[in-house]
């Protein structure tokens, strides 16, 4: 240490003890600042899911908390080593400026995220339609919206493309409306198979009974009479008694001895067919004589 000393002179140490000792300082501050900072963000989490906050948003404020709180710790932990708050954030600022420029599409999915979470045109747990492909909303991200398909696929959205494309959102509503189409036969009773509908709809307690169910006569279609039977429901309930009234009324129109014809077609013949053609009388004695 004397040799150190005499070396480089008792100031010069002096100066690289104090380095030294506010290297280990400023790097004590940054990992207890990032420390801080995610169990604050997690805090935070936890306070908006006890408030009922939606998840979307509370995920949101979480990853958005996480990040300024650990800028915030980075600008503190380079403060103790010397660089002055001020140039450190005049440079970040100039940084902020040229990674904009370069990166504007992802900042536009950025600025896209945070529209979908202000403005919510969907929450978590929703099914939409978006460009022509259906999935249940399962993560909104900063850049990207997540959603799964029935079959388990993930399908990834840019949140820009999200916010400029139309989309539908089956779940944004308590109740829908089914759409089904039955058709019976031409020779059957229009009023009998009108009173089966109306007590198969009648029978199922998912049916809702307001607004009112329709059963009209659609259309006069080519092998069909075909009905419109249009029940509202919850939308909870929308796929499952799809399905069940689709196999009640199926039954029950076999039970009241109503068809439900398949498409078909008739041929009608008209006059005699004709007398196949007869070669004339030379080639027919030449055919004789070669016999």
């Amino acid at each position: 240490m004397e040799f150190l000393t005499d070396l480089i002179g008792a100031d010069a140490i002096g100066m690289l003890q104090g380095l030294l000792l506010n290297l280990v300082l400023a790097l004590v501050l940054l990992l207890f600042g990032l420390f801080l900072a995610r169990r604050l963000s997690t805090l935070l989490h936890g306070v908006l899911q006890r408030g009922k906050v939606d998840t979307m948003v509370a995920q949101f404020l979480r990853t958005l908390s996480l990040g300024i709180l650990s800028v915030l710790a980075v600008v503190v932990a380079l403060d103790k080593v010397g660089v002055p708050a001020a140039t450190l954030l005049t440079v970040l600022g100039a940084a902020g400026l040229a990674i904009g420029l370069a990166l504007k599409d992802s900042l536009g999915n950025l600025a896209a995220g945070v529209m979908i979470i202000m403005l919510r045109p969907f929450r978590t747990g929703h099914v939409i339609e978006l460009d022509g492909m259906i999935g249940t909303v399962e993560e909104i991200r900063l850049m990207h919206t997540i959603l799964t398909t029935a079959d388990n696929r993930e399908l990834v959205f840019p949140n820009g493309v999200v916010v400029t494309t139309p989309l539908i959102n089956y779940s944004a509503r308590d109740t829908r409306r089914l759409d089904l189409v039955l058709g019976i036969a031409y020779k059957d009773d229009i009023a009998a198979a009108m009173a089966v509908v109306q007590r198969v709809l009648a029978a199922d307690e998912r049916v809702l009974k307001e607004p009112a169910a329709q059963v009209i006569l659609l259309n006069l279609g080519e092998s069909s009479v075909d009905f419109g039977i249009r029940p509202w429901v919850r939308t909870g309930d929308y796929w499952p008694l799809r399905s069940s009234l689709l196999i009640e009324l199926k039954n029950a129109m076999d039970a009241a001895g109503i068809s439900i014809p398949f498409p078909q077609r008739e041929l009608h013949v008209v006059g005699d067919l004709p007398a196949p053609a007869q070669p004339p009388q030379g080639e027919a004695v030449a055919a004789a004589n070669d016999r």
